[in-house]
């Protein structure tokens, strides 16, 4: 396992579980960008973590809905197949906005042209 030197004393001293530096400091990169916030799911409150782009589309659902966060949520927490209640709210995100892709909106987006889309 992959003792990370670049935290010396901190709890990233551990061993990680990764094989090698540059996975240590991309699961760090990424888990640093997780936001922490309380929902209620099905009258239980509850605490979910997800990147800042999947709160920002999951609230764009939500008005585009008329639902508040803690009903949309819940609906999918009733419907998930997927492992944890993010896995199934990061596959519903996916699932509405390919929905609702067009060509059009493809092309407005610039999607297949010469240059990449920025994230």
């Amino acid at each position: 396992m992959y003792r990370d030197p670049a935290q010396p004393g901190g709890p990233a001293q551990r061993d990680v579980g990764y094989s090698s530096p540059g996975a240590a400091a991309e699961a760090r990169r990424w888990a640093s960008t997780l936001v922490n916030r309380n929902v209620t799911v099905g009258g239980r409150r509850t605490s979910m973590r997800l990147e800042p782009p999947m709160w920002a589309a999951l609230q764009q659902v939500c008005s585009r809905e008329g639902k508040p966060m803690n009903r949309l949520v819940t609906d999918i927490e009733r419907q998930r197949v997927e492992s944890s209640l993010t896995a199934a709210i990061r596959v519903y995100l996916l699932q509405y906005f390919s929905a609702a892709a067009t060509d059009e909106g493809h092309r407005l987006a610039g999607h297949g042209a010469r240059h990449p889309m920025r994230l």
